[in-house]
């Protein structure tokens, strides 16, 4: 694959994609280096934390370190641990595919087609992007070529039977759905910037003017939660269902918002909960893309740098920081190992706490 030329940054950058090309290798495991005393395999290390306070060492441990278990994606995203299979599922945008890791059996292609079943062309990124699963365990996904949210009810060898969860809003294709999460009632709420499609906003192919943040209810009604948004991104839940933290990937204005949730699942206007241009204007790469919270209320998401960790007040305590952009992170295992998507690795860091709802 070629590289991308450097007046492609701003706009790459928006998308969540980067400048570089894969690993030219392609897609592969790495070997663990060592095994510690619990009998755990440990993998390379990568990148280096930086610590901002001390609340910090409450979340990671003094000796945490950042591993590397395999490289040579083109855009690696939303990762989603399934606790039946005890393996990791994460989104190749661009490739149109989904990759399967686990400690046992290592590195597998999941899903090919994940995001694009169909035969014309028209996609920036076709594939997948942000997963979840809900309540009976069944893998949700969003899928930027399909221009949907939906189910995955079958899957044989590598390919899936994909069912429209979320398919039209007021009746017209949304853009390329992101990002999304589950609230406990069953509301689901979902990003839906123009990343997937060829153009962006400008792209005929977009119905929708609103780059819209939505929540769709267990008995179908679909709602328009914040249109206002220039390119949300990743979004996600306070631990007291009160709050909807949504990323905006946008380089004139690189946030996360927080807003208020009313009873019927709609909210306010909503209001910065952080601002992380100053992060961006000293040359750290990368956006706010992907966000999760754990369950003492912090914020995980990715940003410029790599992984912000912030806490319910809007304090930055530190970053995890992988070099490059860096897409989106979740936990998985036993709850407190966080998984990252970053560029074209997968990572991961043994952490103190637990992510929300795991």
């Amino acid at each position: 694959m070629k590289l991308r030329t450097l007046s492609f940054l701003s706009a790459a950058l928006v998308a969540g994609t980067s400048m570089a090309s894969a690993e030219t290798s392609g897609p592969h495991a790495l070997k663990p280096v060592r095994t510690n005393p619990h009998g755990r395999d440990i993998y390379p290390e990568s990148g280096s934390i930086e610590r901002l306070s001390p609340a910090l060492d409450d979340l990671l441990a003094p000796t945490a370190k950042i591993e590397k278990l395999a490289e040579g994606f083109v855009w690696s995203e939303g990762p989603v641990w399934l606790r039946r299979q005890s393996a990791l599922v994460f989104s190749d945008v661009p490739a149109n595919k989904a990759y399967r890791w686990s400690n046992h059996d290592g590195l597998s292609v999941y899903l090919d087609p994940s995001g694009y079943t169909g035969s014309t062309y028209h996609f920036r990124e076709p594939g997948s992007n942000g997963l979840t699963t809900d309540s009976q365990g069944n893998l949700i996904l969003c899928q930027h070529g399909n221009r949907q949210i939906a189910r995955l009810v079958q899957r044989s060898g590598t390919t899936g039977t994909f069912e429209p969860l979320v398919p039209y809003f007021n009746g017209r294709k949304f853009n390329s759905p992101n990002d999304l999460c589950f609230a406990r009632n069953g509301d689901l709420y979902f990003t839906d910037p123009p990343y997937g499609l060829e153009g962006l906003n400008q792209s005929p192919l977009k119905e929708l003017i609103a780059n819209g943040v939505y929540v769709a209810h267990p008995d179908g009604r679909v709602n328009l939660v914040s249109g206002s948004m220039t390119f949300p991104n990743g979004i996600a839940l306070s631990p007291d269902q009160r709050k909807l933290y949504v990323n905006q990937s946008d380089p004139g204005a690189p946030i996360i918002r927080v807003f208020s949730l009313k009873a019927d699942g709609t909210a306010d206007e909503g209001q910065v909960f952080f601002d992380a241009r100053k992060l961006a204007q000293s040359g750290r790469p990368g956006m706010p893309d992907g966000l999760k919270v754990d369950a003492l209320g912090n914020l995980w998401s990715t940003g410029p740098g790599g992984v912000l960790i912030i806490s319910p007040t809007g304090e930055h305590l530190g970053t995890l920081m992988t070099g490059e952009p860096t897409a989106n992170c979740n936990w998985g295992e036993d709850g407190t190992v966080l998984y990252i998507t970053s560029n074209h690795s997968l990572l991961r860091i043994q952490t103190r706490v637990r992510g929300d709802g795991i």
